[in-house]
């Protein structure tokens, strides 16, 4: 695998878009560097540890030639509390601040190429999903399923017409690996093909993708879902989870 190229920015602004989360703006001479169109796709930020380094993974939320927001979900954002490496960084930075962003990788979009869609996600997912939601044809139909910590973390999104948009709360978000599925299997199942697109926490997307494919029988090229956290254990450490599981998978 290639190492993603790595240059400077700067933090130009940050302000919580909602209750839990929070959005870094970047910027700075080197925005040039980093291809054009690419939201919803993902970048690292580059962290010291030691003599070496951490990069945590984060979805672009919007891109415009001279600035990038990055999208944090800070739990108990007024709180002092332990936190990672990223968020860590987000709470306490300040414009001027420099953070070395390695990337972008490629942008996920849900295949259109059905008769309806399905996205679904917690608020990890949730700047993927937005950027999803804005690149829908007006003609879309189907769902859109969002698990957020509390109503005021719920977003103004506008779907088409025929997408119905579905706000579920969760308070204690990893902790109840039922509580999307559970949501989904209460909603109208369309008839014809089926796109799903969906991520959350690891064992979340293991029963999505278990009903998804065994019991929904779903074409796998019309199916994108992912982990983007394990709750428990750190990014590092969830990647050799998602690995293995990947292994067993394929």
């Amino acid at each position: 695998m290639s190492t993603p190229r790595i240059r400077e920015l700067t933090v130009l602004r940050k302000h919580y878009v909602t209750e839990n989360m929070l959005r870094v703006t970047l910027g700075g001479e080197n925005m040039d560097t980093l291809p054009k169109d690419h939201e919803g796709g993902y970048v690292k930020l580059v962290f010291p540890k030691g003599d070496g380094r951490l990069m945590r993974t984060y979805t672009i939320r919007n891109q415009s030639e001279q600035e990038l927001d990055i999208d944090f979900v800070i739990h108990g954002a007024h709180k002092e509390q332990v936190s990672g490496p990223a968020c860590t960084w987000a709470r306490e930075c300040i414009p001027g601040d420099k953070i070395n962003v390695g990337g972008p990788g490629p942008k996920k979009l849900v295949s259109e190429d059905a008769n309806w869609i399905l996205i679904a996600g917690d608020m990890t997912a949730l700047p993927a999903i937005s950027v999803n939601i804005e690149n829908l044809s007006n003609t879309t139909k189907g769902h859109v399923v969002i698990e957020v910590m509390s109503e005021q973390d719920i977003q103004p999104l506008t779907t088409p017409d025929g997408v119905e948009l579905h706000w579920v709360i969760n308070p204690h978000p990893g902790k109840d690996s039922d509580f999307l599925l559970n949501k989904i299997k209460s909603l109208n199942w369309y008839e014809g093909n089926t796109a799903v697109w969906a991520a959350s926490e690891f064992s979340s997307m293991k029963k999505l993708r278990h009903f998804f494919k065994q019991e929904k029988g779903l074409d796998r090229k019309n199916m994108y879902i992912s982990s983007y956290w394990k709750n428990g254990i750190s990014e590092d450490e969830h990647k050799v989870v998602k690995s293995e599981d990947a292994d067993k998978e394929s």
